[in-house]
This record gives structure tokens, sequence and C-alpha cells, in this order.
């Protein structure tokens, strides 16, 4: 199991601010074609991946990581300076 974490618009998006994920996915990119096909929700906020960044258990990683051993996957709009 994993806890899936999601932030501004994917969390409205998706409705959820997390949940638990029973998951066979072996990278984020994996998990995330997982998370599209539950439901159209998942679709919209997962359509386009090039606009998210991704932290593994609070470490900023990229989509082709490896989720052996990860506990939290966060998902998150890449965050603007000021």
């Amino acid at each position: 199991m994993i806890d899936v974490v999601y932030f501004a618009w994917v969390r409205e998006r998706i409705g959820l601010a997390r949940e638990r994920v029973d998951s066979q996915a072996a990278t984020v990119a994996a998990l995330v074609d997982e998370l599209r096909a539950r439901e159209d929700r998942y679709a919209a906020a997962f359509a386009d991946i090039s606009a998210l960044r991704v932290a593994l258990d609070q470490e900023l990683a990229d989509f082709d990581a490896p989720l052996s051993g990860v506990r939290e996957v966060a998902f998150f709009p890449p965050m603007t300076g000021g």
C-alpha cells in the first residue's frame, strides 16, 4: 500500500486530499497510468503530467523513479518563486 497525496488543483479535480492505493506499479509513471484508468476525474487530473511535479517520501523525484520501498507519493503543480 502506498499513501498518495494530492495538492492544489490536482486535489480539486480528484476530490480527495489523500488516499491509500494498493498498487503493483514499479515506477511513478506506471502508478499514474493505474490512477488514470480508475475514473474520469483521475484521467482529467493526470491528463498532462508535464504540468505536475512528484515527491517520493517528501523528496522531489521524476516520473520514471522506482516506487520500491516508497511509502508516500505526492502530486502537485510546479511551485513558483517569489
